[in-house]
């Protein structure tokens, strides 16, 4: 008996120490924009087509899954995040028969497919807005819709003061019906109602469509935009939402006021809940998970949310945007550290974190904070704890691009109506084409003009180029994926510390098995005493290193006195 007891209790330490991790906790994501990722075609545009062909490199770079920005029927007004039909592709970007074609070589892989779900918003132009303003009483109620507001002198005004993302009135008059639809993004992206039950039992239907078609998960946009305020609190009328207090911004502009009426409403939270049931639904039938993950670009409290409540489960993956909203290259190390770890002290302590630094929206982690600390930050996405998410070519380094403002496209940007400082507002900068060679259009399209221009200096930094140097971000960002399979990154302990105003270093250890990883943000070299961190004694080893660094795998290292050269980031083993 007494046997038997210390082997239940050797098998009950042995389920602790190693935990079961499922398929999408143990992958990287990589985020494909497929307008510029590749073209097939050369009409200038990437595709479906274009991306099975480059399947290779994402298996080369040790990528188990990407989920693709949306690709769905849709006019373009903001690039595919209005959606005309949520069951069909985009014909620019291919067929039906193209993306099944996409699913089944990505699955000769080993590379799963996630797509992008837009619920907040479909089109102006979708079969279901033309039927809402024909009077289909469906379908009207699939928007949100108001009554306008007549001044004294008899003019119509919008029902409140509510401000679009994308600047001025978030209201848009139609004189069909006689009333204004809400959008809180382009005018061409009519708010969905998800006070109504049909509506919440179509978008669940079009997570099923895609799911059933061998789609394993979807990223799931703009999450808590999703329901506003209950009017009928307010006397059945939307209410103004208050000022900011920021003074940079005009009336016209999203910071002018503080938006406590349309976003993160506790009614979002349900929604992800019913969602997921959807998801697990899903899994059931075959036992594979199928991932949600979801865009909320808020405090980590209410991030945090979007994991589940009591018996309810959520989002496998709330994105968190610590390293994108929270410190930039000016950063310290202290205010590095405390953007890390807040995510990690928020989040559940069974639920798997997640570092997201870059993407479609935001300007490229070279360009944010430098290009010598690529290979550092993408040391953090993925050696700290929990799932990697890289924006494609953040594994080579790709800066933004300038974009004219003749040649600007982006709504963001061109809402500014400003042509002197429509850059701080463009997303189009991160958006140019990836940068495969030196050849025409960097390797990416034969068209005599692509959809963006292509970022200068692509003649030296590109895929090909830096797959045959000895040394370059592309090999150092194989040589990290490789890494994180370790024990000690997959299901390892953590700890940080700043160890002075300009280095951050965090540890990560399983079992007898420990490493550093340094990562000095600033131009000013330093002696660093690792031993400030427990167990970190004797030597080290040299595991990996950026690119500009002077010291070489294998060397070997006093944890007393390391010395780390300006911008260099570097992973460490104890040894000894």
């Amino acid at each position: 008996m007494r046997v038997l007891w210390f082997l239940s209790l050797a098998a009950l330490v042995c389920a602790h120490q190693e935990p079961q991790l499922d398929w999408w906790e143990t992958t990287v994501f990589y985020q494909i924009y497929p307008r510029s990722f590749k073209d097939s075609d050369g009409d200038g545009i990437g595709d479906l087509n274009g991306i099975t062909s480059k399947l290779s490199h994402l298996k080369e770079l040790g990528i188990g899954a990407t989920w693709l920005s949306p690709i769905f029927k849709s006019p373009m007004y903001d690039f595919g995040y209005d959606i005309a039909d949520f069951y069909a592709i985009q014909e620019e970007y291919g067929t039906m028969e193209d993306f099944e074609n996409l699913i089944k070589a990505a699955n000769e892989l080993d590379i799963k497919i996630v797509l992008d779900f837009v619920p907040n918003h479909s089109s102006n132009e979708s079969v279901w807005f033309e039927k809402a303003l024909q009077g289909d009483e469906k379908y009207f109620d699939y928007f949100v819709w108001e009554d306008p507001v007549i001044g004294e002198d008899g003019s119509r005004q919008p029902p409140n003061n509510w401000v679009s993302v994308f600047r001025k009135s978030a209201w848009e008059y139609r004189e069909e019906v006689g009333k204004y639809y809400l959008h809180q993004f382009v005018i061409g992206q009519p708010d969905l109602n998800y006070n109504n039950p049909d509506l919440v039992e179509e978008m669940k239907n079009v997570i099923r469509f895609w799911l059933n078609k061998g789609v394993a998960g979807f990223r799931v946009d703009a999450i808590n935009h999703l329901f506003e305020v209950d009017k009928e609190k307010f006397g059945g009328k939307y209410p103004d939402e208050p000022r900011s207090g920021n003074l940079n911004d005009g009336p016209d502009d999203y910071g002018y006021l503080d938006h406590i009426y349309t976003k993160d409403q506790d009614k979002t939270y349900d929604m992800v809940f019913q969602w997921r049931e959807v998801f697990d639904e899903i899994k059931a039938k075959d036992g594979l998970t199928r991932v949600m993950m979801t865009e909320a670009y808020t405090d980590a409290t209410k991030t945090a949310r979007f994991y589940g409540e009591g018996d309810r489960l959520g989002s496998h993956m709330p994105f968190n945007f610590a390293l994108i909203s929270n410190v930039d290259g000016s950063s310290t190390a202290q205010e590095i550290k405390y953007a890390v770890d807040q995510f990690l002290t928020f989040k559940p302590v069974d639920k798997s974190g997640n570092w997201v630094i870059g993407n479609h929206d935001n300007s490229r982690v070279a360009s944010r904070y430098s290009p010598e600390l690529v290979d550092g930050l993408n040391m953090m996405v993925l050696l700290l704890p929990g799932v990697a998410v890289t924006y494609m070519g953040e594994e080579i380094g790709m800066v933004d691009g300038y974009v004219s403002w003749e040649d600007t496209v982006d709504p963001s940007g061109c809402n500014t109506d400003d042509p002197i400082n429509y850059v701080s507002s463009s997303r189009d900068p991160e958006r140019t084409p990836f940068q495969w060679s030196a050849e025409k259009n960097a390797g990416f399209s034969t068209a005599p003009k692509t959809w963006l221009p292509v970022a200068a200096g692509y003649e030296t930094l590109n895929v090909e180029v830096q797959r045959a140097a000895a040394r370059s971000h592309l090999n150092v960002y194989k040589a990290l994926v490789a890494l994180r399979a370790l024990p000690s990154f997959q299901t390892g302990r953590y700890e940080s510390l700043a160890l002075n105003h300009d280095v951050f270093a965090f540890r990560r250890w399983s079992k007898d098995e420990i490493y550093v990883v340094l990562v000095n943000f600033r131009n000013v070299p330093y002696t660093l005493d690792l031993t400030y961190f427990e167990n970190v004694t004797g030597k080290l080893k040299v595991e990996l290193t950026s690119i500009q660094s002077q010291k070489s795998v294998g060397d070997v290292l006093s944890a007393e006195n390391v010395s780390l050269m300006g911008l260099e980031a570097v992973v460490l083993k104890v040894i000894a």
